[in-house]
């Protein structure tokens, strides 16, 4: 079995794919120095590609495990035949605390204080808000939205949730509905979360329309897709003072272009896509657990975990 590994695993974590694999070879290769000779060769990549375009090239693949939730790109290019699944589940507690420090940060005003530190400024900025006895809306509950919905509700929030296919509510949660009950959830919230995937169906969820229901002092948090945003409305409510902040992981364009107006935008924090990837070691733990576990059981003919239905790219 010709298995191509692209993840930057270390020797604890290669060993930990070999004892999944007993007797087979892995060839370890980074994504960006993969060429059409190893992609044809390989039957199961574990990690990444450079491009989704790539797969145009894997004749002969028989299974792509993802290191990232996301999957835009590979449904639609996959080899007939061939089974796909993604690492929903290894996110969601390093993501869900970026985003309550993110919404911390929102509520004590703490990106304008650091620009008045740089011009050695001491100017209050008015009172801060607390997490507990707040309304926090998360657009989005997969394992990350879900995993930051029970942080905020143990700190006192009451989290609204909106899921694709609605359905039963968990304790935590004070109610849960599809995509077509968010405008009324919008104008309730204090906090509005987004934890989107990027495809054309949450392209711009939140739109100029929407944003004009939020409170004047909600506040935004973004670690899906920026695409999931309008930025120029965005931008614009922050500006004319309409929304109370942003915290953005995630931007449209992305890198945001250095003379973008959003840098500058009151109360907002925007860092590199950090919150996802391997910005914590713990992370990439995860991933590779459940590529080994995955491994063990694809080469055991028994089910993998998180296999994307490749209709709605999500994980079944």
């Amino acid at each position: 079995m010709e298995i191509l590994v692209t993840l930057p695993l270390n020797e604890e974590q290669r060993a930990l794919l070999a004892a999944a694999a007993p007797g087979h070879a892995l060839r370890y290769l980074e994504k960006e120095r993969l060429g059409p000779e190893e992609l044809e060769k390989a039957q199961i990549i574990l990690g990444n590609l450079a491009q989704p375009g790539q797969l145009a090239f894997c004749k002969n693949l028989r299974w792509i495990q993802l290191n990232n939730a996301g999957t835009e790109g590979y449904c639609e290019r996959l080899p007939r035949g061939a089974l796909l699944t993604n690492a929903t589940g290894a996110y969601g507690p390093v993501m869900a605390e970026y985003m309550v420090g993110a919404v911390l940060s929102l509520f004590w005003h703490s990106a304008d204080y650091c620009r008045q530190q740089a011009r050695r400024c001491w100017h209050k900025l008015g009172h801060a808000r607390v997490i507990a006895g707040s309304t926090v809306l998360v657009v989005g509950l997969g394992d990350i939205g879900s995993a930051f919905g029970r942080r905020m509700a143990a700190l006192g929030a009451t989290v609204y949730g909106v899921r694709r296919r609605g359905g039963r509510a968990p304790d935590w949660l004070a109610g849960l509905v599809g995509p077509e009950g968010l405008d009324e959830l919008l104008p309730k919230a204090d906090v509005v979360a987004l934890c989107l995937p990027g495809n054309a169906d949450t392209r711009h969820t939140l739109n100029r329309r929407r944003i004009g229901l939020l409170k004047q002092d909600a506040v935004v948090v973004n670690v899906g897709r920026g695409s999931a945003v309008d930025t120029d409305a965005l931008c614009e409510a922050l500006y004319a003072g309409r929304l109370g902040g942003a915290a953005l992981d995630v931007t449209d364009p992305e890198p945001l272009p250095p003379d973008h107006p959003l840098w500058a935008a009151p109360n907002t924090c925007i860092t590199p896509h950090i919150a996802g990837g391997y910005a914590q070691p713990q992370t990439l733990q995860r991933v590779a657990d459940l590529c080994a576990d995955n491994l063990r059981r694809y080469l055991a003919g028994q089910e993998l975990r998180s296999v994307v239905d490749l209709a709605t790219g999500y994980a079944r």
